[in-house]
């Protein structure tokens, strides 16, 4: 899935079709909640609704039927909810040739398990219902790129749960770690020793997309902004060594 393809439609001539659109699932029990996202985003002339659930049941046969880029995903829902929705999402069941469906979790709730616990389902992003409209549509582009999105208030509860402290103001490696997926681990320990995307993609029989899948998702759980601060969090947790 290459970036061009994600290119705003706002860069190009009005009218012009020649640009894919991002195509999106909206998941969320409260109809009004999804008639109001589904409206917003059709303001965008890059975004493109193609399904809607009420729970997560009924996103998992829509996203089967339709194949979409980015799913927008309640936690609280009935029959299924978003953290058991986005585990399967997030799975090889639902693997095509452009990868996995990218998951944004849309939420009213902050707290540090839900976060925790939609980061370990495979989640890529995490936006709360009160932001500012605009930003629905930024982090779903962000999405459909293969990065990741994390709502600042999101992030600072986040930093508080993995902001464990040992006696000497080292973070506690363990605490590190342990949101990744062993998937996850095994590209971490890739970057650590110096491979690239293309490198770890060979080493581990995956699509290079899928690698930088996750290593954004590896910066977006850990909470750091480069692979430089991810190859020392690899060291310092003994995931490699250097001897």
């Amino acid at each position: 899935m290459g970036d061009e393809r994600w290119a705003y439609a706002s860069a190009h001539e009005p009218g012009s079709e020649s640009v894919p659109k991002v195509r999106i699932v909206l998941a969320d029990d409260e109809r009004l909640i999804r008639a109001g996202l589904s409206l917003l985003l059709a303001a965008e002339p890059d975004l493109e609704v193609v399904g809607e659930a009420a729970n997560g049941a009924e996103c998992l046969a829509i996203v089967a039927t339709t194949r979409p880029d980015v799913v927008v995903m309640d936690i609280r829902m009935p029959v299924m909810d978003g953290i058991e929705a986005t585990t399967r999402l997030t799975s090889n069941e639902f693997h095509t040739d452009n990868g996995l469906p990218a998951v944004l979790i849309l939420t009213t709730f902050s707290e540090d398990q839900n976060v925790t616990t939609a980061m370990r389902a495979g989640a890529a992003g995490f936006l709360l219902k009160n932001s500012a409209p605009q930003t629905l549509a930024t982090a779903i582009r962000a999405l459909a790129k293969g990065e990741g999105w994390l709502d600042p208030a999101i992030t600072r509860s986040l930093l508080r749960h993995f902001s464990s402290r040992s006696s000497d103001g080292q973070t506690v490696p363990s605490a590190d770690i342990a949101v990744l997926t062993a998937r996850e681990r095994e590209v971490l320990g890739a970057m650590a020793i110096g491979l690239k995307n293309a490198e770890i993609a060979g080493k581990l029989f995956l699509s290079e997309t899928t690698v930088k899948t996750h290593v954004h998702r590896i910066l977006l759980k850990l909470g750091l902004s480069d692979r430089s601060q991810a190859v020392a969090v690899a060291y310092r947790s003994g995931l490699v060594r250097s001897d």
